[in-house]
Order: C-alpha cells, then structure tokens, then sequence
C-alpha cells in the first residue's frame, strides 16, 4: 500500500483523534454526523438497507436531501457491496459505508447492515475519512443500540409489574398471580404494602436499594400515579436483619425503619398485614400512615389499625349496596367501544381514590374521564362527580360489593329489602365503627379540629368553602385539617383521603 503524503497523514491523524473525542460524548452518533456535515460539506446519516433513515445530524424530520440516501443504501444492500460511491449523471452523488457486519438496526432482523452515506460531498475523495468514521460509528451505533433495548426491555418490566398492581387493586388476583409468577418474586399470600415517598428523579435508584434491603422478596412497583411514590408489596412478617452496628443477639430490625435510615430521603408508610385480595386495603391504609411519617421523627409510620368498613357487609349492608350499584352492573354498552360494567366500575374506584389523577391510574384521557364519571352519575342516580355525600354513598357501596363473602352473605329473604343507607348506618355496628374512627381526633383535643373536619365535610371537602364557613383563612384552614391528619393517623387533604370514612361516621352518629 502506497503511503501517504506527510500532510495527508497529519490531516488524517487529526480526523481519528477527533472521531475518539466525538465518541465519548452523549449522544455520541449524531454527535459524529454533525461532525461529518461539516467536515464534508455534504449531509451525513446513517440508512438502513430497507432504506429507512436511522440518525441524521439534526433531530426530527429528515432532510429532503435523505431520500437520496435511502434509495442509494437500498441499491447497494442489493448489490451486496460494503461500500460504492452512487449517483451522478443529474442526480445527487451519494457515498456510502457500511458500519460492519453485526451492525444491525435492532428494530427489524430484515433491516440488515446500516450505512453511513454523505449527500453530494464537497470532497469527492472523502472515501478514506468515511471509511475511518465508520468503524467509530459502528461502536458508537451498537451502544446506542443496546442502551434503546435496555430502556425497552426495563419499560416493559415496569409496566408489566403496573400491570399485575392494577389486577389486584381491582380484585383480579389469580391474573395477577400468573403474571408475577413469570417476573418473579411470587406475590405472598400475606402482605405488608409499603408506599414510600421519594424524589421521583432517584425512584429507579431507591427501588434497586429497597429491593438489596428486602433480600428481593418486595414486589416493588413505581406508582403510576405519583411519579414521587413507590409502592411495595412485602411478604408478612419480613423484616431486614440486624443492623451493621447492632449488639449480638439484638433482635431484626423492621425493614420500613431500615429504608428510612439507608435512604434519608424517603418516607415511609406501612399498612398492616393483609391478604393479597385486600391490596386495595393495603394501599389505602400504608397512604395514610405516609401522611403520619412525613412529620415522624423515624420518617416512617405504620397503620394505625382502624376497623374496617366491611364489618357493615351483613346482608343488609350487601343488598343496599348490589342495589346501588345495580344499573351499572346490569349495563349494557351500545356500541362495542363504549365501557362495559367492569371498566365503568374500575373508573369508579380510581375517580373516587385518585380523583382527577385517575387519568394516570387508567391511562385515559382527561375527557374521557369526565365523560364516564357523567355517565356513572346518571347510572346510580348519584353525583359522584362534585358531590361528598354521593362519592361516600358510592365509596361504602364499592366496599360492601367487592368485600369477601361469608356466612352472613346475602340469601332469598335474609335481606332487607327496604335497606337505605341511613337504615345501615343506624345499626349497632355502625355505630361501634363510626365512633373508632372519630375517637383519635376527639381524644387528641386539637383545637376545634372535629368542628374543622365536619365543616370541611360539609362543604364538599373544598377548603376554600370550609374558610369561608369557618371564618378564618385558607392557610389557617389548612393548618387545622393538617393537626387533624395527625390526630386520625389519616390522609384527609392528599388523596385517596379518609373523607368518605368521616363523613359516613359523623353521618352515623348524627352529627353531620
């Protein structure tokens, strides 16, 4: 091989030198393309040999001059040519280089090898630099490639484990368990569920920390609804081990206070055991000891064991509610697009527990929310969409209906079949749980906190109307519902709140 003259070896050296420093930028491909524009006076990019146009030096569309480019890659992948120099003649030349064997797009198997080609070079004899911009190109293009295949294959993960989250929030267990069997952990048969509050730009981090803490027996889920919230599932009884430091014989420690203390940033809220059909339960109950630990001195908190509404589902309380519930089980959707009973009922749920964010929760849109919970109201006959004693009603129904049967199920003629919601409340252990639930605000004496809460029941949960009704200001008015958050032990102001809880207890209790 002849060798180069002196000052074509020092251009050369230069261009190398240059391409190793591209290399090691982000986005190091286009970095490289802009870089080649410029030194060649043409348009680089990088074409598949189906001809699809893979980077070019700006983002967003490609240039006019790129069809060039995929219809002279096309051309060359057929010949079965690493390299040529097509065109001419009228049309514009194009000089193209396959990246090398293996270089594949990573979309399509058929795609085959990709070309880096230059549109109408200023340099006609640029064969030498492209031929060395290739081989840089072609590390650089497969990085890129792999790190795309990562994201995707991690996107995938996560929204699959979205996926089994949501099948137990909305009571399809055995779905959920056949796809965490496949992802792995198995979901427990008992669990604790954790919902911890983290900067949401360090949630990958922290779930890869808490996942290291738990041994990997957490079933860890980003909240799809809060990007600044994790959700964990761990098996009954877990705990993280002893400290590092701890004294022998010191018992394990509890792994929501492990986490609070390896990652200082989070807050941690932990419901009691439960088993895995009552995730929903979980969820609520780990969401409102989080709104305890974000002013705990440990930043983390667990449930505080209220009794459960379900003590209502006598059969009474199961005829009301399949009443209530009736017309929207019994629906039939008009046109094949439209929602059935399920997806109607699984909207019903997420508006009442994530109100406008039950967007995030669904994946719908905003408008088609709207347009649902519209039509719920006119189904139940209720005002679920403004109105707090409709969303309770609503609230209390979906519990009783969704709650596990028992001996007490409702049979031909044990129900009432005259059941209201104020002959349900008026029974005896109705009575016994709305006192439970009003007891840690009135034993905690915190400054007119049961006349703040039951104003703020009465004016719908909107805090501007509760200041007006309560003479004081908005501040101050939140100020007060935020003691009463301490009292309870309960999330009133951050949803899903504890205001349908109050409001069918002081309602029980006739104070509403």
């Amino acid at each position: 091989m002849p060798l180069l003259p002196s000052a074509a070896r020092t251009d050369r050296a230069d261009d190398v030198l240059a391409l190793a420093r591209l290399a090691a930028k982000r986005g190091p491909v286009r970095a490289i393309l802009v870089w080649l524009t410029r030194r060649t006076g043409g348009l680089a990019v990088l074409v598949g040999a189906d001809g699809a146009v893979l980077a070019t030096p700006e983002p967003g569309t490609a240039p006019p001059e790129a069809g060039a480019a995929a219809t002279a890659a096309v051309e060359l992948h057929r010949r079965g040519a690493p390299s040529a120099v097509l065109g001419g003649d009228g049309t514009a030349p194009v000089h193209l280089v396959a990246l090398g064997p293996g270089a594949e797009t990573g979309r399509d198997p058929a795609a085959g090898t990709v070309y880096l080609a230059v549109v109408r070079p200023g340099d006609p004899r640029c064969g030498v630099l492209l031929a060395d911009a290739a081989r840089t190109l072609a590390l650089c293009w497969r990085l890129e490639e792999a790190e795309r295949i990562r994201r995707r294959v991690e996107s995938a993960e996560v929204h699959s484990r979205e996926a089994v989250l949501h099948l137990l929030m909305v009571g399809s267990v055995p779905a959920a368990q056949r796809i965490a069997g496949a992802l792995r952990p198995a979901l427990p048969a008992v669990t604790r569920v954790y919902v911890i509050e983290c900067p949401s730009e360090r949630r990958r981090e922290i779930a890869v920390r808490i996942d290291r803490t738990a041994r990997g027996r957490a079933w860890i889920v980003p909240c799809p609804v809060r990007p600044n919230h994790l959700i964990a599932l761990v098996p009954g009884g877990e705990r993280a081990g002893p400290r590092p430091e701890a004294e022998p014989g010191a018992g394990p420690e509890r792994l929501d206070r492990r986490i609070a203390r390896e990652v200082p940033e989070c807050r941690v809220g932990v419901s009691a055991e439960v088993a895995l059909r009552d995730t929903p339960v979980g969820y609520e109950q780990a969401f409102h000891a989080l709104a305890v630990a974000r002013d705990a001195p440990e930043r983390c908190a667990g449930f505080g064991g209220h009794t459960d509404v379900t003590v209502l589902a006598g059969p009474e309380g199961r005829f009301w509610a399949g009443e209530l519930l009736g017309p929207c089980l019994r629906y039939a959707p008009t046109r094949r697009a439209d929602p059935g009973p399920r997806e109607l009922l699984d909207t019903l749920g997420s508006w009442l527990s994530f109100g406008g964010a039950a967007t995030r929760h669904l994946k719908i849109h905003r408008n088609t929310l709207a347009a649902r919970v519209r039509h719920l109201d006119g189904l139940l006959g209720l005002d679920v969409s403004r109105c707090l004693a409709g969303q309770s009603a609503a609230w209390l129904a979906l519990r009783l209906h969704t709650a596990p049967w028992t001996a007490g199920a409702v049979t031909a003629g044990t129900a009432d079949r005259t059941a209201t919601l104020d002959a349900l409340l008026a029974t005896p252990a109705a009575e016994i749980w709305a006192r439970s639930q009003l007891r840690p605000l009135e034993q905690a004496r915190v400054t007119a906190g049961p006349e703040t809460v039951r104003a703020w029941l009465r004016a719908d949960a909107r805090l501007p109307a509760t200041a007006s009704a309560l003479g004081i200001s908005l501040p101050g008015t939140r100020k007060r519902l935020a003691k009463a958050e301490d009292a309870l032990g309960r999330s009133l102001l951050r949803a899903p709140s504890a205001k349908y809880e109050l409001w069918l207890a002081m309602r029980a209790l006739g104070t509403l």
